[in-house]
């Protein structure tokens, strides 16, 4: 094993670690400029990247529902190609991580991002202009009024969807069916997406822990972290604007659309914001390109600069060393060791299951936060999006940089740690519960959730949409054109509220002369209905105190997050910590992150009340959810995942506290194991050493 060099050898040599963690000498010229401190902000930056468009597609989730005509669950599986493609690379790039040029493959990464950024974008420039379901109604020529509501026996009129039976629709444009199929665009360039941004996380945060002193690793890579937050703040903010533009814009003439952001059928600009995140993906592979293989530690290259400080021009600079050659067959045969080392240790383990159930629960929360938001406190997605840009994410940003701050601070050990997230995590879970407080009542829809009594609750059927008062209109039973009448009922249709004249037109249109309405007690002066769903303001008043009680809760688990990600480090061997991350990845993405969109999707849909009809047939995204089903199902997904998180929290903290004894004001860690030189120590330590524990001599240098 090569020795430390003293302090008066600098001027001939540098010590860096080579991937083995052996010493490689290099041409030392003292240079005052810091490539960690660059490697830093460039890696905050593609954290940025990374952030921005990930929650920009978080945000279009329910634009691209509508956009493609798909369910819940489908929107799932292509939220879910994302992980896919972590899986494909990500405990290779893990593994190798240490062995290969780590900024060359972040850049690499970054770069596939984009790519699969502008994939994603291809359907809207593919496929012809959207066109929102809505019904067509018959034009009485001796005046601009206009009748939703045309008797069946009626001939000669130019009547359209009012009285035409869905038979008479299908096959009309279904030479473009082919449209239905481009999601699968969406889905690929996500799947390029989770390929590029494997290695950013895995090698990013190893490369900063190798190179940087041991009490300032958990602040940067907080730091770095928390910074990488902007970009999802920013990414909703973008995600905000694009869904209160009409996906059209700049073909169509929106003065001339009849529909709001409120609208379940509004489609925002989704394709937009991807066009700007694959632009800043590429710009976030450019500064890695330039970086070294190596760095000198922190230690080193601060001693580097006090001895060299009266050395002048060109003598004051260090080479990083040439890059060793990968040997594959090696890598390769020491895998499954590796691996064996990386699940014999019982904290890892732990560790392990407690980063899927978070995945699982934190990933189906996002995904539907904004649809749960719109549906459950009527509330636009443009606005639910803002909200959490503005609100939920700084307040998360702030959290986990405190988190950091705070180890850093208290030099908190590993128990203190797994104290700190254990209390920290159970006390958001018990504000978590409060949720279900936060009620709101079901949308009144005529003869789906409300009789057209206005009196009773009705289960949802095909055949109580009809009624007296529409019976001569000949309703499709099949469409979504909202009204909101007089009475304070949504009608499917103003044909199914027995419109029979009209006034204004596109978004400002009035329909009078409603028989339905009348019908509910109400004379006929008062027998109108204007275009969307009728406002609930009870449900309004109530979304204050669930933002402010999320709120709370993202800040809690926040500040516990670094302190909890800090622990896999602390408890594995330091030539594993890559590969640590790579498993903690893979199996939080795999097992949580993949699964997750599509069961919650799943679950969700079954609380679908109202299904939207595609132009060629079949079911499109849904209209209208069972409130009170809707809420059940997603919070009660997520109370349930994270009961299990909290109880992996204390057998995680029992784990630690029983493997970390305190031993006077020093802890009997790994730190303290690899620092032995002497056989007789290393022996007596492998008591207090975890089974996946690295005791070697190699090690010893990373921690000098």
């Amino acid at each position: 094993m090569d020795r430390p060099i003293a302090a008066g050898q600098l001027k001939e040599k540098s010590l860096f670690q080579d991937s083995d963690g052996s010493a490689v000498p290099a041409k030392t010229m003292c240079h005052n400029c810091s490539k960690l401190k660059i490697f830093l902000g460039a890696l905050a930056f593609s954290f940025f990247a990374k952030g921005f468009s990930g929650s920009y597609m978080k945000s279009m989730s329910s634009q691209i529902e509508r956009r493609f005509e798909i369910s819940s669950s489908i929107f799932g599986i292509i939220d879910g190609s994302f992980e896919i493609g972590n899986l494909m690379v990500m405990v290779l790039v893990s593994y190798l991580g240490p062995r290969v040029h780590r900024p060359k493959i972040i850049a690499v990464g970054c770069l596939i991002m984009s790519v699969g950024a502008f994939l994603s974008v291809m359907p809207q420039f593919l496929t012809g202009r959207y066109n929102y379901e809505r019904i067509t109604v018959s034009v009485d020529n001796s005046s601009t009024s206009v009748s939703a509501c045309s008797p069946v026996s009626s001939e000669g009129l130019p009547v359209t969807d009012a009285t035409e039976t869905p038979s008479t629709m299908i096959n009309v444009g279904c030479e473009k069916t082919t449209n239905s199929y481009l999601w699968l665009f969406v889905l690929v360039g996500n799947l390029l997406r989770g390929i590029g941004e494997a290695p950013i996380m895995p090698l990013g945060v190893s490369y900063i822990d190798d190179f940087s002193k041991e009490e300032n690793s958990a602040f940067y890579i907080g730091l770095v972290r928390s910074s990488g937050m902007f970009g999802p703040t920013l990414g909703f903010l973008l995600g905000s604007f694009c869904a209160s533009l009409w996906v059209d814009i700049g073909i169509v003439n929106t003065d001339a659309i009849s529909i709001n952001p409120k609208d379940t059928r509004w489609v925002g600009a989704w394709w937009l914001g991807l066009l700007i995140c694959g632009a800043v993906n590429f710009i976030a592979s450019l500064p890695f390109w330039f970086l070294p293989y190596s760095l000198p530690k922190e230690e080193e290259n601060e001693n580097l600069k006090i001895s060299h400080l009266s050395v002048q021009g060109d003598h004051c600079k260090t080479d990083p060393p040439a890059q060793p050659q990968l040997k594959f067959s090696e890598a390769v045969k020491d895998f499954l060791p590796a691996l064996r080392k990386l699940f014999g240790n019982s904290i890892f383990v732990v560790f392990i299951f407690l980063t899927i159930l978070q995945y699982n629960s934190l990933v189906g929360m996002i995904t539907y936060e904004t649809k749960f938001m719109e549906q459950q406190f009527n509330v636009s997605v443009a606005k639910a999006i803002f909200l959490i840009g503005v609100i939920l994410l700084p307040i998360t940003i702030l959290g986990m940089f405190l988190g950091g701050f705070l180890i850093k601070k208290f030099k908190l050990h590993i128990t203190e740690m797994a104290k700190f997230a254990c209390i920290t995590f159970i006390v958001a879970y018990l504000l978590n519960l409060l949720y279900f407080t936060c009620n709101c009542e079901v949308l009144q829809v005529a003869g789906l959730t409300a009789p057209y009594s206005g009196t009773k609750h009705l289960s949802s059927s095909k055949h109580i949409y009809m009624a007296s008062c529409n019976a001569e209109c000949g309703c499709k039973v099949d469409q979504w054109d909202p009204v909101c009448g007089d009475n304070g009922i949504t009608y499917t249709t103003a044909c199914f509220a027995g419109c029979k004249s009209s006034s204004g037109t596109g978004r400002n249109m009035v329909f009078h002369n409603c028989s339905c309405v009348e019908g509910q007690g109400l004379g006929p002066g008062n027998s109108s209905a204007v275009l969307g769903q009728c406002q609930r303001e009870s449900c309004t008043k109530a979304f204050p105190y669930f933002l402010a009680l999320q709120t709370a809760c993202a800040f809690i688990l926040a500040l516990g997050g670094t302190p909890t990600y800090m622990i896999m480090f602390r408890s594995v061997s330091p030539d594993l910590k890559s590969f640590a991350v790579g498993i903690e990845t893979l199996g939080g993405r795999v097992l949580g992150g993949l699964p997750a969109p599509i069961y919650f999707g799943a679950l969700i849909d079954e609380t679908c009340l109202k299904w939207g009809t595609k132009s060629c047939g079949g079911s499109g995204s849904c209209r209208v959810y069972d409130t009170k089903e809707f809420r059940n199902v997603y919070l009660g997904l997520i109370a349930g995942l994270r009961a299990g998180c909290c109880l992996l929290y204390i057998v995680l903290s029992v784990l630690i506290m029983k493997h970390f004894k305190p031993d006077g004001k020093e802890m009997t860690d790994t730190k303290n194991a690899e620092r032995s030189t002497s056989k007789e120590l290393d022996t007596a330590n492998k008591r207090e050493i975890l089974p996946g524990l690295r005791t070697s001599e190699e090690s010893e240098e990373t921690y000098m």
